[in-house]
């Protein structure tokens, strides 16, 4: 099943995403957030609408988390780019709700910034309260479905702050999107590719995670809960690098679809 957030006549709306002959239309209201079904998405209420071709639909994030845990240095090659040390563990921090932009938003580089870069990776949206996961138990039942995210970072600040919080933080530096599904298996490989203005600047599969995404929730949630509509990004493959305005990103997830979002200067 695939969801999306849309809008109608100014109002914020969650539809469900279907292929009718061969196109990708938004065919029913969703009349709860997924986020509220206890992790199943197919028993969603929904009542009937004028189907809306998804490409042409006005879009809005489709998550509301009440935080967004990230992952750092998931993949080898990212961490050896930027010159660190795998490690040991999984390396955890977090982007604000406020920081969370639409697909088509625009991304503000900040005036306090000399370079910011694109991340795109894979996100997951819990759809079931957890905390303190057994070691050993299977995290799947916990997330309601997967999503593509920009974890846009102001490089020069991350590295004069020494923490990551002003550096990922700002608003505008969350896209994500266009659309929530459950149909991929990130545990067998998913394809995550960035390109800006065209070019491919990222490539990398899920297959390549130092830490999978069962051994990142467990090890989030011995420290925090995790409530449902909450937004696990993964990390990003190596690739990284400056953007300016005028530049167009796209983040495209293998069975999701692709997030496509404009930049300009505050």
């Amino acid at each position: 099943m695939k969801y999306c957030g849309f809008e109608i006549d100014g109002q914020s709306h969650y539809g469900l995403v279907e292929a009718v002959a061969g196109v990708e239309r938004i065919t029913r209201l969703l009349l709860k957030a997924p986020a509220e079904t206890g992790g199943d998405i197919d028993d969603l209420p929904s009542k009937r609408m004028d189907h809306l071709v998804f490409a042409e639909a006005r879009l809005v994030a489709p998550v509301r988390p009440s935080k967004i845990v990230c992952v750092g240095r998931n993949y080898r090659e990212h961490a050896a780019e930027l010159g660190n040390e795998v490690p040991g563990e999984p390396l955890l921090f977090f982007k604000p709700p406020s920081s969370l932009l639409a697909p088509g938003g625009e991304i503000r580089r900040p005036k306090l910034a000399q370079r910011v870069d694109h991340e795109g990776e894979l996100a997951a949206v819990m759809g079931k309260r957890c905390y303190k996961l057994g070691a050993d138990e299977d995290t799947r039942p916990y997330i309601l479905g997967y999503t593509c995210l920009n974890d846009v970072t102001a490089r020069d600040l991350q590295n004069k702050d020494g923490q990551w919080a002003r550096a990922k933080g700002f608003d505008t530096f969350c896209p994500v999107g266009p659309l929530v599904t459950d149909e991929i298996n990130p545990w067998s490989g998913v394809g995550v590719e960035t390109r800006v203005n065209g070019e491919v600047r990222q490539q990398g599969n899920t297959r390549d995670f130092i830490f999978s995404l069962g051994v990142i929730i467990r090890y989030i949630s011995q420290a925090m809960t995790l409530f449902p509509g909450d937004l696990i990004a993964t990390g990003t493959p190596k690739g990284v690098g400056p953007v300016v305005a005028g530049d167009v990103i796209e983040v495209s997830i293998e069975g999701v679809g692709t997030l496509r979002n404009p930049v300009v200067d505050e």
